[in-house]
C-alpha cells in the first residue's frame, strides 16, 4: 500500500457558499463606490458653484477698482492734479479737518471752563451778599439792643429813643408810631413839624442842652433846658394824644432830631 495522504474534494455546499459570500462583497463594494463617486461628484459640483461666485465678485471688485481708479483719475484731471497730487490732498484736507475737530473740542473745554468760572463766581458773589446780609442783620440786632425805653418829662413811659438816624430807621421799620425828622435852627421862625410847630430858641452844645418852643393847639408851651436824647412829651389834638420828640444833635446854632406821633394821629396836610 502506498503512504501519501488521500486528497480532500470540497463538497458542493461549501463552494456555493463561498462564491455567495464573494457576491455579497462585490456588490457591497460597488455600492461604496457607487456612493463615493456620488458624494465626490456633489463635492465637485458645489466647489464648481463657489469658484463661479468667487469668479464673479473678482470680476465685480475688478470692475469697482477700475471705475474708482477711473474715478480718481476723472477727477484729477478736472481738479488739474495727479493721483499723487490728489491723495496728498485728500491726506492734508482730512489733516486739516482732525485739527479743526481738535481746535473745536479745546475752545468747547475754553468755553465749558469759562461759564463754569461765572457759576463759580456767581456763587462767590452769592455768598457774599448773604454774608452782608447776615452782618446788616447783626448790624440790625445790635442796633435795637442799643435801643432804650425810658420816662419822658411828663412823667410818661415812652417808646424805644433812637439816638442816631440809624437807630430812627429801625423805629420807622418797626412801624408802631410815625416819625419826623427835623433840623432845627436858633432865631428862626416856627418850623412845621406833623400838625405842630417847633422853633429854637437856645442851645448848649458843651453840655448838650438847648430850649425850644412847641406849639401845638393854638398854645406854645417852653421846654427849657432839656438834655440830648432826653423825651420830651406832650398833648396834641382833640383826642388828647401823646406826642414825643427827641433831640440827639445840637450844635452851636442849630439842633436835629425827629418827633413821633400815635399811627391814628391826624396826618400833616401837603401842598399838591
Amino acid at each position: 500500500m502506498s503512504d501519501e495522504a488521500p486528497t480532500v474534494v470540497p463538497s458542493g455546499s461549501e463552494s456555493s457558499a463561498g462564491k455567495w459570500l464573494l457576491l455579497i462583497l462585490a456588490l457591497v463594494y460597488v455600492a461604496g463606490s457607487l456612493y463615493l463617486i456620488f458624494t465626490l461628484r456633489s463635492q465637485l459640483q458645489e466647489l464648481g458653484k463657489q469658484q463661479t461666485a468667487s469668479q464673479a465678485q473678482i470680476a465685480e471688485l475688478g470692475k469697482r477698482m477700475q471705475s474708482a481708479e477711473a474715478d480718481d483719475e476723472t477727477l484729477a484731471r478736472q481738479l488739474g492734479m495727479t493721483k499723487k497730487e490728489l491723495a496728498d490732498r485728500a491726506g492734508e484736507l482730512r489733516r486739516q479737518q482732525q485739527a479743526a475737530e481738535a481746535r473745536l473740542a479745546e475752545e468747547q473745554k475754553q468755553q465749558i471752563s469759562a461759564v463754569s468760572g461765572q457759576v463759580e463766581g456767581v456763587k462767590s458773589d452769592v455768598t457774599g451778599v448773604k454774608s452782608d446780609v447776615a452782618t446788616t442783620r447783626a448790624d440790625l440786632e445790635a442796633t435795637k439792643a442799643k435801643l432804650t425805653s425810658t420816662i419822658g418829662d411828663l412823667g410818661m413811659q415812652s417808646g424805644l429813643i433812637a439816638n442816631t438816624r440809624a437807630d430812627l430807621e429801625v423805629l420807622k421799620h418797626k412801624g408802631d408810631r410815625n416819625y419826623y425828622e427835623f433840623t432845627l435852627v436858633k432865631g428862626a421862625k416856627p418850623q412845621p413839624v406833623s400838625t405842630v410847630s417847633l422853633q429854637l430858641k437856645k442851645t448848649d452844645q458843651k453840655k448838650g442842652k438847648f430850649t425850644l418852643n412847641v406849639t401845638s393847639d393854638d398854645k406854645t408851651i417852653e421846654k427849657k433846658d432839656r438834655n440830648i436824647s432826653e423825651p420830651i412829651q406832650f398833648y396834641s389834638g382833640r383826642d388828647h394824644l401823646l406826642y414825643e420828640l427827641v433831640v440827639w444833635t445840637v450844635d452851636k446854632n442849630k439842633a436835629t432830631g425827629y418827633l413821633s406821633t400815635p399811627k391814628g394821629a391826624p396826618q400833616p396836610v401837603t401842598a399838591n
